[in-house]
């Protein structure tokens, strides 16, 4: 059977696989719960050929399985960090790799109790108050999160998140594991997929990452004041670009559909979102009437030109440039900004080779993953390529509900397959040859069962130029009956898998509280955290005990301190009913580990101070007594006596 590009399409090779469980599975879920709702989804087309054998491998000799080595004994550390999405905490996971064991969370979108995130002054100032002092949000979902690149590796200087609710995005300083700027995008709903770029189009010299691009699932109207509430023809979604340093937006891109998840070439030329609503719908019916969507291509120099010669719009009360993406506007391919590739029905996921060649879009509602040559899409930006869609070089079948992709550096992609409950390896180069009409190249390597609905996946280094084909974590998105129920909500697990050898094999798995996203892993060497802060740093810092004091303005009353084990410099403090209270707290132990808190007895007060660092907070004496004020993080043995007193005057 042809399919609609001329290329004969075969079926899916499999490895073994379970017969009884995949039919359960396959029927029950791909026909009972999407063909049930009334729907034609293009599952159908996935044969069950488990009696197949595996494929066999063309990535060469793979190197030695390692699988003993996930067990990190007491007192080793891990050769691999992982950051993780926290979901609807609002967070950032730090975990150590391949043990799995969480070592931190960095707190963004949502207040903190531990550090006094969304608590102290400089935290509200990062994350964004209303005229009168509360905080503008305090609820996220985080689901992406990507790091800088030099040279198509990563460069440890900054890590970036996405809050989904409220359209913001973080950024984390991976010197000191902090988010230090949050920036809240215009004219988008539902911001979804985020990447950094690899290198700057530009100017080729800038070989790291100077921007990150931010797609929007949901369509609004623009300017979204009310005026075309009915008119959803009028509703569109947004490509945006915000500045690495400043973090300021540069521009957005009005579009077509939407923008699900992102990628980014190697030579800094290309970004790309997978879109799943190409149909513009408002509604769940008519985001799954077309057979197929897009991956949707963005041309970074002649947009950034574009905004530079002023072709732009802007709306609203925004007055960032917002230039014109839409299919009618871009017609010309030597004038174009963006190019639509067609790409089977409601794909999730696209992902880039590290070799630089290929984006790998997965189908989701189709049982294929589609195989795009960056350079073929270049080639359509020169008019140098006739038709857009010959850019695809590769539409395999994989297997159901295929969503996200990584890759091991020797030619190998993993892709997780929700619908089966399964990863599957397969050779790039082996698909493209398949695809081209050679039977015989046996594509799919292996097959691994998970335990269940994996979702997100990624691998060591997978998105970098040094993919090093060691280890590959997949998120489950059910476990049911993996671990010790805790009534109606589910742990989700996380999995472990050894990719350095032909098959995979599953090393170990841990649960995790719903509901953490995606996830990067790269080498620890690659990061030099500080092991305590520079007190020079902060301005406000109180760098001696005979610095201490309270300073009276009126009713605003500054009261400066410092802790260093085991005490505060001042042991009551005074105050007055009505008064506005500034606290600037200093940790003046130099020793790492040393970290002191600060509480206060029923004032909502709790933060932190690591060493040589310097935080405030603000907040209202309201009614007179005597307020204890202790350290809520160990740090000595006299650590229950570390305390002072607030007492506040009628």
């Amino acid at each position: 059977m042809k399919n609609e590009h001329g290329t004969e399409q075969h079926d899916a090779q499999d490895a073994p696989q379970d017969i009884g469980r995949r039919k359960f599975l396959n029927q029950t879920a791909a026909i009972a719960g999407l063909a049930g709702a009334g729907l034609t989804v293009g599952l159908t087309g996935c044969k069950d050929e488990s009696a197949k054998p595996a494929a066999a491998s063309a990535a060469g000799k793979p190197a030695e399985s390692h699988a003993s080595d996930a067990h990190i004994k007491p007192g080793e550390l891990d050769t691999y960090y992982g950051f993780w999405s926290g979901g609807h905490t609002g967070d950032l996971r730090v975990l150590g790799l391949p043990s799995g064991r969480e070592l931190h969370r960095i707190p963004c979108f949502v207040p903190d109790a531990l550090v006094g995130w969304g608590i102290t002054n400089e935290s509200k100032a990062i994350m964004g108050t209303k005229p009168n002092g509360d905080l503008q949000f305090t609820v996220g979902d985080t689901h992406h999160v990507h790091c800088s690149y030099k040279d198509g590796n990563y460069d440890g200087r900054y890590a970036w998140i996405n809050d989904k609710i409220n359209s913001r995005i973080a950024r984390i300083r991976l010197d000191y594991f902090v988010c230090d700027k949050i920036t809240l995008l215009p004219n988008v709903q539902g911001f979804h997929g985020i990447f950094p770029d690899k290198a700057d189009p530009v100017d080729p010299s800038i070989n790291y990452t100077t921007r990150v691009f931010c797609g929007s699932e949901f369509h609004a109207p623009l300017p979204n004041d009310g005026r075309d509430i009915g008119n959803d023809g009028a509703h569109r979604a947004m490509f945006t670009c915000v500045d690495a340093e400043t973090m300021d937006v540069r521009w957005q891109v009005v579009i077509d559909g939407n923008c699900d998840l992102c990628a980014t070439s190697y030579d800094g030329k290309l970004a790309a979102c997978n879109q799943y609503n190409t149909e513009n719908g408002q509604r769940f019916e008519m985001m799954m009437s077309a057979e197929r969507d897009a991956c949707i291509f963005f041309n970074i120099a002649r947009i950034e030109q574009a905004v530079k010669d002023g072709k732009f719009k802007t709306y609203g009360d925004s007055k960032v440039p917002v230039v014109d993406g839409t299919k009618a506007a871009n017609s010309d391919p030597k004038t174009a900004l963006t190019a639509y590739v067609s790409v089977p029905k409601n794909p999730h996921g696209v992902n880039a080779s590290p070799d630089g060649k290929y984006f790998i879009c997965a189908g989701k509602l189709s049982p294929t993953a589609t195989v795009i040559e960056l350079a073929k899409v270049l080639d359509w930006f020169e008019g140098k390529l006739p038709e857009l869609d010959k850019a695809i070089v590769a539409e395999v079948e994989l297997g159901l509900g295929p969503l996200h992709t990584a890759f091991d550096g020797r030619g190998n992609a993993y892709t997780t397959l929700f619908l089966d409950s399964q990863v599957v390896k397969w050779n790039v180069e082996k698909s493209i040859q398949f695809y081209a009409g050679d039977t015989n190249a046996k594509y799919v390597v292996d097959r691994l069962d998970v335990q269940y609905q994996p979702g997100h996946i990624n691998a060591s280094q997978s998105e970098t130029r040094f993919a090093d084909g060691k280890w590959l974590a997949v998120g489950c998105k059910f476990s049911k009956d993996r671990f010790l129920p805790v009534g109606p909500l589910h742990a989700e697990n996380e999995q472990l898998i050894d990719i350095s050898g032909e098959k995979m094999k599953l090393v170990h798995e841990h649960p995790v509280r719903p509901e953490p996203h995606d996830f990067v892993i790269f080498k620890r060497e690659l990061l030099r955290p500080k092991q305590t802060y520079n007190i020079d740093d902060f301005p406000n810092a109180v760098k001696a005990f005979d610095q201490s004091g309270v300073v009276r303005d009126g009713n605003k009353v500054t009261v400066k301190m410092v802790s260093q084990a085991p005490m505060f410099s001042l042991r009551d403090f005074t105050v007055k009913v009505g008064d506005e209270v500034t606290i600037i707290l200093t940790n003046l132990d130099t020793i790492e580990d040393l970290t002191h808190g600060f509480a206060i007895h029923h004032h909502n007060i709790n933060f932190i101070v690591n060493p040589q660092e310097t935080k405030s907070v603000t907040f209202k004496a309201e009614k007179p007594g005597v307020f204890w004020c202790y350290c809520t993080h160990f740090c000595h043995a006299l650590h229950l006596e570390m305390r002072s007193r607030m007492i506040v005057e009628a």
